[in-house]
């Protein structure tokens, strides 16, 4: 067989462009899947300042629970690169490739962040709250929001990214647009949340529930526009 002939049987086949194109571009469904079965499992963390043996208890409890959905997200930051390599290749096929390796950039810092904060949380089930040390598992459950506010801002950068991008290309209406903008502006807000207690705490209300559900109904919404947009050359 020719090497063109086997190419062109690699890009039209049963599990050629279009099976991969399509399989990517709709991997937005899988983040807000996963997301939320990860949220079920995980239950309602101890807020920051909580007494220690509250935090103790939560953890070593919830031991078996918070592993497994440790497991959950971490195949969501899987499926977060894979949505921001598929959020690049759209740009890239208009033209707009800056905002596409914004788009890669931000989605690393998230992941990052991500994997740090499933680290504590999966360390503190797996044996540190068990370990007689109830301020080390205090302490550590309080970096944890901290770090879920600082992860606001690349969060909104990669909301920024595919926003801009997708209406530089002329591929999102103006409305739609606007929206996208109004999630970034609360999104960079998120980053701001550092009141001692209430619904602008760390674990208040806005960094818990409002923000997550914003970035999860972005994710939603926009990768109707992946899957809608047209490919012009093979990516995968």
């Amino acid at each position: 067989m020719s090497a063109s002939t086997t190419a062109t049987s690699s890009s039209t086949g049963k599990y050629g462009r279009a099976f991969w194109e399509g399989l990517w571009r709709m991997n937005g469904n899988s983040i807000v899947l996963f997301a939320i079965i990860a949220w079920v499992l995980y239950g309602s963390q101890p807020n920051a300042g909580a007494p220690a043996d509250a935090v103790v208890a939560f953890y070593a409890s919830h031991r078996t629970r918070i592993l497994i959905a440790a497991m959950v997200s971490g195949l969501n930051v899987l499926n977060l690169m894979w949505f921001a390599a598929t959020l690049r290749t759209v740009l890239v096929d208009a033209g707009q490739d800056g905002w596409g390796g914004a788009a890669i950039a931000s989605s690393a810092a998230v992941g990052a962040l991500f994997l740090l904060l499933l680290a504590v949380n999966a360390g503190l089930a797996y044996s540190i709250a068990g370990s007689g040390n109830s301020a080390l598992a205090s302490g550590l459950n309080d970096l944890t929001w901290a770090v879920v506010v600082l992860s606001s801002f690349p969060r909104a950068m990669l909301i920024m990214s595919g926003s801009f991008g997708l209406w530089r290309a002329g591929l999102i209406t103006n409305k739609l647009f606007g929206a996208g903008v109004a999630v970034v502006v609360l999104g960079v807000l998120g980053g701001t949340t550092w009141v001692s207690g209430g619904f602008w705490a760390p674990d208040g209300a806005y960094s818990r529930i409002v923000w997550p559900v914003l970035g999860i109904v972005w994710v939603a919404v926009f990768n109707r526009v992946l899957t809608r947009s047209p490919a012009t050359r093979a990516a995968w």
